[in-house]
């Protein structure tokens, strides 16, 4: 049964003072109040969960700098998976476009022959006509010097060659063409990562909405994810090497994986898990089970996922 929302404005010095009534350590009532200004009392509770036995009941003796440095390791952490998503996203356009233009040429992404007839997607289906019109009104909006040339000299505007289209196309629309794409077209690209088609297809969906927590600043170390990867078959990916696959671990591995289908960029992945596997060993909070929060097994950095 629905009820009024009853909660009032509270002053900073009230924020401070009603963390403490949680029974939040604060030794500073000032420099709570200054970083309470800068991240709002909301997400500042949000990392307040994982200390907690039960809501609004702390662990006894948690301070309030062990909740700000939880909130400082899951910053660092987005850094370094937003790195990595970066390298990951730019390979894998450049993937579907090289193979798919090079079975269908510069256009085939604008027939249908060269897709199934449904786009496959777990929370809405797509058709092609559908994915292939929001593409166009993304080239439409863009404001980019060389979709201004190709507009004042090329007659087929708004659509864009593959290889050009793929560099206006959100991540997300990438995930869903590659989702659509024709078994055979997709085999040759997952086949860059040694995977099956079905898995990267996950994955990439996956990605999307990993990267669209970061980018929004979310909450990420101890995150439990609506949107899972799906895992490949095997036993290095079941319990107890992977515990789950619903959070931070299992995305780990994803990039991980992804990360050495990305030949040119060896060095940066080895130099990646390094930090890593770093941040975690020398920053992890001290909230209760804090590797079990993460989806981490005891021996987590020997997987061979991870290590490969």
């Amino acid at each position: 049964m629905l009820v009024p929302y009853t909660k009032t404005w509270l002053s900073i010095s009230g924020q401070v003072q009603k963390l403490k009534d949680y029974g939040l350590i604060i030794r500073d009532d000032t420099a709570a109040g200054l970083f309470l200004q800068h991240i709002n009392y909301f997400r500042f509770s949000g990392y307040a969960l994982a200390f907690e036995t039960s809501r609004h009941v702390l662990v006894p003796g948690t301070t309030f700098e062990q909740i700000r440095h939880a909130y400082e390791f899951d910053r660092a952490l987005r850094d370094l998976v937003s790195e990595s998503l970066e390298v990951i996203e730019l390979d894998l356009r450049t993937a579907v476009a090289h193979t798919f233009a090079q079975t269908h040429g510069p256009f085939g992404h604008t027939l249908d022959t060269n897709f199934m007839p449904v786009f496959d997607h777990p929370k809405r289906e797509y058709t092609h006509a559908q994915w292939l019109e929001k593409l166009r009104d993304e080239v439409r909006r863009t404001r980019n010097l060389f979709v201004d040339h190709y507009k004042a000299h090329y007659e087929e505007y708004p659509d864009l060659p593959i290889w050009e289209s793929t560099e206006i196309m959100s991540f997300g629309a990438l995930a869903r063409m590659y989702r659509g794409m024709n078994k055979s077209d997709q085999k040759r690209v997952s086949a860059r990562y040694g995977l099956q088609p079905g898995i990267l297809a996950s994955w990439m969906l996956h990605l999307v909405y990993f990267r669209n927590i970061c980018a929004h600043h979310a909450r990420l170390w101890d995150g439990l994810w609506s949107i899972k990867p799906e895992l490949p078959e095997g036993t290095i990916w079941l319990p107890p090497l992977v515990p789950g696959n619903g959070r931070l671990f299992a995305s780990l591995l994803v990039q991980s994986v992804l990360l050495r289908g990305c030949v040119a960029e060896k060095h940066f992945a080895k130099g990646w898990r390094l930090r890593v596997e770093r941040l975690i060993s020398d920053l992890m909070p001290a909230a209760p089970d804090a590797l079990l929060k993460m989806g981490l097994a005891a021996d987590w950095r020997a997987h061979p996922a991870w290590t490969a």
